[in-house]
């Protein structure tokens, strides 16, 4: 619709404008449409980087790119291509494909961004947090919240890569990162099967006495895949006895949380895991905030803003703010994925429009 505010152009309104800017003024009414538009209408666009891409040019990354202080990781991020060729997959997320060589060791340091690992193939390297190494395996979910000293060690002969997510686009755009060097090594190379925070706080239904307090940040170090394997595919059998235990027909999925909260396992990040069955589809919705999936296994497609992609495991997708998403399962489908979610609802931004739904 056109702005009939908008007045004739004159020699007095250009010098007005030209004072204007001058003086660094911008008037609202040449740019409410932009600044305040009828829906979101996000830069950041719907994209899919392929591990078959992403997984040899890490490898290329390890023969050529050494790990160690200055650099600190031999991480590659994600760039969106609407974003105008930041490291950032989305405004307020950042995702990279992290490769760590046998033997190699990526110093100790800590940052005011809150930070997981997700693995999504391979072992042999364990991220030291506060000093408790804990182990990383395929399908864990590890923690290294903000200000937290961190540091990984790969103790094999097989290189492992990995992904992680991080704030880093939110914390840059707001001024309020921080960043120190740690110690010249990880401060501990032991390799046990579980980390101190696993035995203290991952006995189901139970709370150490010890640990009362409520944290911003989850307590648990490493969210192992055999507990999500296990709670997803608790959901499907009880779908198949009729319990209403799934989102959806043949589409299970849980959320990690903070035991001392039952929130979100970190202030600006959530977190989940979905498994659909063989031949299930979601429902297309629309949400405020951004999200990025990535395949642990199975065949399927997303369909974004309309386009079908078609994906494998290891392949990695971001769905930007109000862009139509749904997902298909050619196969058993399992996908990871994390979100801006606790920060969209915390503002009291959050809107979700579901396809058919209420």
């Amino acid at each position: 619709m056109a702005n009939a505010m908008q007045p004739d152009d004159t020699p007095a309104l250009r010098k007005l404008y030209a004072d204007f800017k001058d003086q660094h003024l911008n008037p609202l009414w040449t740019q409410l449409g932009d600044l305040m538009p009828r829906h979101p209408r996000p830069k950041a666009v719907p994209h899919v980087w392929r591990w078959a891409d992403l997984f040899p040019l890490a490898q290329a990354s390890g023969d050529l790119v050494p790990v160690g202080r200055g650099g600190e990781r031999r991480a590659i991020g994600l760039a969106n291509p609407g974003l105008g060729g930041e490291a950032y997959v989305s405004p307020t997320l950042w995702c990279a494909i992290q490769y760590l060589g046998p033997k190699e060791t990526a110093p100790e340091h800590r940052h005011s961004q809150n930070a997981f690992r997700f693995v999504v193939e391979g072992e042999g390297v364990w991220t030291v947090v506060n000093g408790d190494p804990v182990r990383m395996s395929r399908g864990d979910f590890l923690l290294t919240p903000g200000w937290n000293f961190h540091g990984h060690h790969n103790e094999t002969d097989q290189p492992m890569a990995w992904i992680d997510g991080l704030d880093i686009p939110f914390s840059y755009q707001n001024d309020v990162g921080f960043f120190e060097f740690g110690s010249e090594r990880v401060t501990d190379y032991a390799t046990p099967r579980f980390s101190r925070s696993e035995r203290l706080w991952c006995h189901p239904g139970l709370r150490p006495l010890s640990g009362l307090q409520n944290t911003v940040s989850s307590p648990i170090g490493a969210y192992r895949w055999e507990y999500t394997d296990r709670a997803l595919t608790e959901q499907l059998l009880l779908e198949e006895e009729g319990q209403p235990a799934t989102v959806e027909q043949g589409h299970a999925a849980i959320r990690y949380v903070n035991p001392t909260t039952g929130g979100d396992v970190m202030p600006t990040i959530r977190a989940e895991f979905h498994r659909l069955r063989q031949g299930a589809e979601t429902a297309v919705r629309r949400e405020v905030g951004s999200s990025v999936f990535q395949v642990f296994e199975g065949r399927g497609a997303v369909v974004m803003g309309g386009v079908t992609h078609k994906l494998e495991k290891g392949d990695i997708f971001v769905v930007p703010s109000w862009v139509a998403w749904s997902l298909q399962a050619e196969t058993p489908f399992d996908l990871f994925r994390f979100s801006d979610a606790p920060i969209i609802e915390r503002l009291n931004f959050d809107r979700t429009l579901v396809e058919g739904g209420d």
